[in-house]
């Protein structure tokens, strides 16, 4: 039995057991179901399946068991604690994707169409960023990219643009923190009768919940911290009117053909059952990182939303459990000084993507972010010597070691 939402159930609690359903031959963890197709009793049964009359798998493109159990755990985390208008538990449905850019590809295609606007901030993730400035436009859908700190401009501009009909939200934004008042902006959304999406993968719902906030969307590319070992690539997309995602956006995904597969769902099953205990190590541990490079004489920036001098501070005090894992930094330097700390680095990993249990380090304007144009990147703030840490388990001192002799 898929455990009930109780309010006496930790989040920890959650991470292990919610969605899991016992097997059938007594397995203790869900087997990985590596089968392309599911068979039926009777011609009649399969029938009943494919119009939705039963409930069962039919096809893996369309669903497997170790999909539903991470879709399910995913949803009980995004909406742990929550209720709805009636003061009833909040309800939410998952679909999981073979990637981040996948399940995003279905929330946008599913909401707009041509000759919709989407309205959106500065300093985005770069596949999203091109996205939504190189692919969308192609299919009618135009980008309106600006500050939303500023909550009376951006009303200006919904009492303006009349065809916008999303407001997408990425807080912390990859890579420079930069964090958006969720409650204010969503609040402003729902004047308009916007559908809002929030990307929640640098904080995972451990730290923040958007659907709190009234969001329709959550977004996360599950290889990050859900996953949390960096052994499989995956996204997911969560939304809070369930018979919608059962309905149009299930039909949409299952088309567009970017479904995850049986055993990378099944390990980020098992990566999410430690996802409080690994937060709080990476959380702790940032902290400590970012007062450290804050304090260093070689260190001109730090970005992290834990330091009272990021300009976000206050926002991400208010919305984030705690500031999160993520900092990025300059130094004094430039390139040459990064590109020579990122080389003497002994224990940090020289690698992109983020939220594994090791410290990894990137080089977003020559990585990540690369296919965005240096003019829109450094409005951004994503300067070309701009470093960006995921700050790992690792023992702290052994860290702060490996930092102070890169540094040196």
């Amino acid at each position: 039995m898929i455990m009930k939402k109780q309010s006496h159930q930790g989040f920890g609690t959650y991470c292990v057991h919610a969605g899991h359903v016992p097997d059938p031959n007594y397995a203790h963890l869900t087997p990985i179901y590596a089968s392309s197709t599911f068979v039926f009793d009777t011609a009649e049964q399969g029938m009943n399946r494919f119009t939705g009359k039963e409930k069962g798998y039919i096809y893996t493109r369309w669903g497997n068991p170790n999909f539903t159990e991470a879709e399910q755990k995913i949803a009980a985390l995004e909406t742990h604690q929550l209720h709805d208008s009636q003061g009833n538990p909040l309800q939410a449905k998952a679909i999981l994707h073979a990637s981040g850019m996948a399940a995003l590809t279905t929330l946008f295609l599913s909401e707009l169409h041509a000759g919709d606007k989407i309205i959106t901030h500065l300093s985005l993730y770069g596949g999203t960023d091109e996205l939504l400035q190189k692919i969308l436009p192609g299919l009618g859908v135009e980008p309106i990219i600006m500050d939303m700190h500023d909550l009376q401009r951006v009303e200006d501009v919904l009492k303006k643009e009349k065809h916008i009909r999303m407001m997408y939200l990425e807080t912390p934004a990859n890579p420079t923190l930069r964090c958006v008042d969720l409650e204010a902006c969503i609040r402003l959304a729902q004047q308009y009768h916007l559908v809002t999406a929030v990307d929640n993968t640098f904080a995972s719902p451990y730290l923040q919940q958007p659907f709190r906030y009234g969001a329709d969307y959550v977004f996360h590319s599950t290889t990050k911290f859900l996953n949390g070992h960096g052994t499989a690539v995956g996204g997911v997309l969560v939304g809070r009117d369930v018979e919608k995602m059962e309905q149009h956006v299930t039909k949409v995904a299952r088309l567009l053909g970017g479904n995850s597969n049986a055993f990378d769902a099944y390990l980020l099953t098992l990566g999410m059952k430690t996802l409080e205990l690994r937060m709080q190590r990476h959380c702790e541990n940032a902290v400590q990182i970012a007062n450290f490079l804050d304090n260093h004489q070689a260190v001109s920036k730090v970005n992290y939303p834990g330091l009272t001098s990021h300009p976000d501070y206050a926002i991400a005090q208010k919305q984030m459990k705690h500031p999160g894992a993520i900092l990025s930094f300059e130094l004094k330097e430039g390139l040459s000084a990064g590109k020579k700390f990122i080389d003497r680095l002994q224990l940090c990993i020289r690698a992109v993507s983020l939220g594994t249990c090791d410290t990894l380090v990137s080089h977003p304007a020559s990585m990540t972010h690369y296919g965005i144009p240096r003019e829109q990147r450094e409005k951004s703030g994503i300067t070309d010597g701009l470093i960006r840490m995921s700050v790992g388990i690792e023992n702290i001192e052994d860290l702060l070691a490996d930092l102070d002799q890169a540094l040196s």
